[in-house]
């Protein structure tokens, strides 16, 4: 397996530059190590929170912080990110070691946590263009597994049974985004209003509950630097309790959204071989009503993106690729309602 897509660092950008001092002076008091003299890096790519690379003598560090700035009232949620890390330490699931969460502004600015620094890659595009093609299948299968085996989780057990309200989760779902869409419009999109008027009379009745990610895909995952399987899952920041379906659409809406030729042309597995290996790794039957779990996706997808652009427009973005998610919401929006029309 190629080397490459190691993630791109760059210099703190000039939006998000902190206290360094008072950081080190915090970390000092709460981590085992010498803060004394540290290097920081921003990473680039993350679009919702700031992300940083701390070097001390002995060890990496990640920081993780909500970004400057007015907030949606539900969005930027590192305390929950944090929250679902810490408890998965030691499950089948592979998160990054957790230090600390810190929820007293007055240090950075913001709330912000601290997670070790996990080596591996971070491979962006699902067709896995840097993945040797016998790489490609082998890896997915590894996902697939980590995805089963985080709806597997006993929530109970793992101190999580209050991170969600239970039942009526895409209902819940689907009126948070229609609420975050409509507070980040900047344009009509006649689609995103036909999917908002059809949702409630097409919901599937099911009242399975699980821990879901909320946006789980390859680019979340940290993958071994040689190796086809999954070091780490990252972005936790949607996490709740909700229906595994919903993670497993939103994985699958790259046969939507990109071109479903050239990804098995490159040797992905299809829609069918991802689901089958779902339900296999999950212990789960064949599951009815699938275009209904893309569609949720894709019209959940737009209202997020829709977000990042209008932060964006607002000068409040958390990298300079906010520009290229212009149009997104409007082509996830028109991929959705075609599949209604379709069915």
């Amino acid at each position: 397996m190629s080397q490459s897509d190691l993630p791109e660092l760059t210099p703190v950008r000039e939006a998000h530059r902190i206290d360094e001092e008072s950081l080190k002076a915090y970390l000092g008091q709460h981590i085992d190590d010498d803060f004394t003299s540290i290097t920081l890096q921003q990473f680039e790519g993350g679009q919702s929170n700031p992300t940083y690379l701390l070097t001390t003598s002995a060890r990496q560090y990640v920081v993780r912080k909500k970004p400057p700035g007015q907030l949606l009232k539900s969005a930027h949620q590192v305390d929950r990110e944090y929250r679902v890390m810490h408890a998965l330490q030691g499950s089948k699931v592979p998160v990054p070691k957790t230090y600390l969460l810190c929820e007293d502004e007055s240090i950075l600015g913001q709330t912000f946590y601290v997670m070790g620094h996990v080596e591996g890659r971070v491979i962006t595009d699902p067709a896995l263009p840097n993945v040797a093609r016998d790489d490609r299948s082998k890896l997915y299968d590894d996902f697939m597994r980590v995805l089963a085996e985080l709806h597997k989780v006993d929530l109970d057990a793992v101190g999580l049974s209050d991170f969600g309200r239970p039942g009526n989760y895409y209902e819940r779902q689907i009126s948070r985004w229609t609420k975050q869409y409509r507070a980040s419009e900047t344009e009509t999109i006649p689609e995103m209003d036909a999917l908002i008027e059809w949702f409630p009379a097409n919901i599937p009745d099911s009242d399975e509950t699980t821990l879901v990610h909320g946006d789980y895909r390859i680019g979340n995952t940290i993958t071994h630097l040689t190796e086809p399987r999954i070091e780490a899952v990252l972005d936790w920041e949607l996490c709740t309790t909700g229906h595994p379906l919903g993670d497993l659409g939103y994985n699958c809406m790259i046969f939507y959204t990109a071109d479903r030729q050239e990804l098995l042309d490159a040797g992905i597995p299809s829609e069918e071989d991802l689901l089958n290996t779902y339900c296999t790794h999950a212990g789960r039957d064949p599951i009815d009503n699938w275009p209904f779990y893309i569609i949720y996706n894709l019209f959940r997808i737009g209202a997020i993106v829709q977000g990042v652009y209008k932060r964006g427009l607002d000068g409040n973005a958390s990298s300079d690729t906010w520009a290229e998610r212009k149009d997104q919401c409007r082509q996830n929006a028109e991929a959705a309602w075609a599949l209604v029309e379709n069915q």
